[in-house]
């Protein structure tokens, strides 16, 4: 584990000199809040190696050394979150093995069953619950976080080769590029739909502003408690808890769980007045878009036959070439929604016959 300063002096020259880099990350989000970086794997030429983000080491000279690097990595959406959030780094190019094989057709794109298809090797699951805080890491911990970049350069290879072979190596570094866009940008919070969960559309105002003042609540709870705001209250609890405030105020033993603590549950009664006396209601959110014209919803059944007979042909998942909210864009204003569209799969789309 490289968890002081001097370990990571000593051992940077071996990485800055690595023909390829490897790296993976762990956090402890279902443990903590708000979750951190607890882990950086990193694999190379010479090794598979740990760095420990949460020694106060300085770091900048390993991102320096990544920065400029083509890194593989495996299912890298949480990863790059995870990197920019904590260490306000972004890669400049990356090598994505589960978009590799998605490229290629493969239906089961975890690392495991691509390790097992492409280089034969059975990887046990490991500790993927773990606590990644702890340490010392047990030495299962450490063998399993090894093995997330143990085999990447091996299977990044093989994927290449085959993208290659089948002209899709530029889709791929679309995909990727796309990647580090879509997780480069860590916007601000919108406060009126941070506290709108799972089943609040269906609340009337009253009711949302007892959503609010309970979401507030838990939010400071966790981060005071440094637990999961699901291990404080339930989205489910909240829902009937502000569903019951308004529609029989006199009681909600049936829905404050009965395992809190007392002065949790004098809170959450707390909170529920402040969202009764509440001179700001939230507004009942309900978009529904205009009924599609009869024109777009030919375009969205011929774009639909399109992109499907495309997947057939090429052996893909369908929704890799669009969802269907994306050919529901593509029907109404082609302009627009197909700008959204990486340029391969606006190439399988695009007919004229579509004007």
């Amino acid at each position: 584990m490289i968890d002081t300063d001097a370990r990571l002096a000593e051992w940077l020259p071996s990485l800055r000199s690595a023909p390829w880099i490897a790296i993976d990350t762990e956090a402890d989000s279902l443990h903590a809040y708000p979750e951190k970086l607890c882990l950086l794997q990193v694999g190379h030429a010479g090794g598979n190696d740990l760095v420990d983000p949460l020694a106060g080491l300085n770091l900048a000279p390993l991102l320096e050394t990544l920065k400029d690097r083509v890194l593989i990595l495996h299912g890298g959406d949480y990863d790059l979150r995870m990197l920019r959030k904590d260490l306000d780094f972004i890669p400049s190019s990356v090598f994505d093995t589960m978009l590799a094989a998605r490229l290629l057709g493969v239906r089961e794109f975890g690392l495991t069953n691509l390790v097992s298809r492409f280089l034969g090797i059975s990887l046990e699951k490991g500790p993927q619950k773990a606590n990644w805080a702890r340490r010392p890491l047990t030495q299962r911990m450490e063998e399993y976080a090894r093995n997330d970049t143990a085999y990447l350069k091996a299977l990044s290879d093989l994927l290449r080769d085959q993208l290659e072979a089948k002209g899709r190596l530029s889709w791929h570094k679309e995909m990727c590029a796309q990647l580090i866009e879509h997780n480069s940008h860590v916007p601000p919070p919108d406060p009126d739909t941070v506290w709108r969960i799972k089943g609040s559309r269906h609340l009337p105002p009253r009711s949302l502003a007892v959503l609010r003042e309970l979401w507030k609540w838990r939010e400071t709870e966790a981060i005071t408690a440094n637990r999961p705001p699901y291990f404080i209250l339930s989205s489910e609890a909240m829902i009937d808890i502000a569903t019951d405030a308004v529609d029989n105020r006199r009681s909600l033993d049936g829905s404050i769980p009965r395992h809190l603590t007392a002065r949790r549950r004098r809170e959450i009664l707390s909170a529920v007045e402040r969202g009764h006396e509440s001179t700001q209601l939230p507004q009942v959110v309900r978009f529904r878009p205009p009924p599609p014209s009869e024109a777009s919803k030919r375009r969205y059944i011929e774009l639909e036959k399109r992109r499907d007979q495309k997947a057939i042909e090429l052996e893909l998942d369908p929704t890799l070439i669009a969802s269907r909210a994306s050919l529901v864009g593509l029907s109404i204003d082609w302009e627009q929604a197909s700008e959204e569209m990486l340029p391969w799969q606006r190439d399988l789309l695009q007919a004229e016959s579509l004007g």
